[in-house]
């Protein structure tokens, strides 16, 4: 077992620093490696599969890795990826609560390690998007917060900076989680998740559907069941990969 000490009420352990696609041997790097941030700052800047540390013990999160750019620059924690259709996202509460999915595909990290993550630091958010055409857009939040299970992981968003993709997310703040068993949306004729075929931070519904059905690029956005981002083109056509993921303010 590897050394366990406490920080700030966090349990810790040395991080493993094991990209699943690295061909390098495994290497142990004392650091305190609570997401991607500092298994960044240790040195690695290789995207991939690393173990960070959690009060339940370790888990395994997808860190993308970039050295440049103004807005992608460092070390984001992915929360959320969609990219082939490999994956069910249409899953009860307990799955979201606690995540499922490919950390090297797709996947969602879980609601419950989102929320822990950012009650103590401060972290941004960037959801990156590409159509069935090879085009790419973003969105950019400035804030983004996820409250504990006990108000429903409501989710908050602010400071929007666009890159291209507009804003489809700010009409969510705000809003508790909602799956097809644990309705917590504000629309009251029915429920969001099963309409819609998904698990999101629903409002009266929505704007984007990440969790939705991938379709492949046969969808012409009548259904609004798909993986889009309607202020993109203004289109509810589904994409064909969307990523949100989640950098922590150094």
């Amino acid at each position: 077992m590897l050394p366990r000490s406490t920080k700030n009420g966090f349990p810790y352990f040395q991080a493993i620093i094991t990209p699943k696609s690295s061909k390098q041997p495994p290497q142990t790097s004392a650091i305190l490696a609570l997401d991607c941030s500092d298994i960044y700052s240790s040195g690695v800047n290789d995207s991939g599969v690393y173990s960070v540390s959690s009060v339940d013990g370790p888990v395994q999160v997808y860190c993308h890795m970039v050295p440049t750019g103004q807005h992608e620059r460092g070390h984001w924690t992915v929360i959320l990826r969609r990219m082939d259709g490999e994956v069910n996202f249409f899953r009860p509460w307990d799955s979201y609560k606690q995540g499922f999915g490919n950390k090297e595909g797709e996947h969602w990290l879980g609601l419950e390690f989102m929320h822990l993550l950012t009650r103590r630091n401060r972290y941004k958010l960037k959801v990156d998007l590409e159509d069935f055409d090879g085009t790419t857009a973003y969105a950019l939040y400035e804030s983004f917060s996820v409250d504990s299970e006990a108000d429903g992981y409501k989710l908050h968003i602010s400071g929007f900076v666009n890159g291209g993709a507009g804003d489809s997310l700010s009409y969510h703040s705000g809003m508790k989680f909602s799956t097809f068993d644990k309705d917590q949306d504000m629309w009251e004729g029915a429920s969001c998740a099963l309409t819609y075929n998904g698990g999101f931070w629903y409002n009266n519904c929505q704007y984007t559907n990440p969790t939705g059905l991938y379709f492949w690029g046969k969808d012409d956005g009548t259904l609004r069941i798909g993986t889009h981002w309607n202020g993109w083109k203004n289109s509810m056509k589904s994409l064909k990969s969307i990523t949100m993921k989640i950098r922590r303010e150094m």
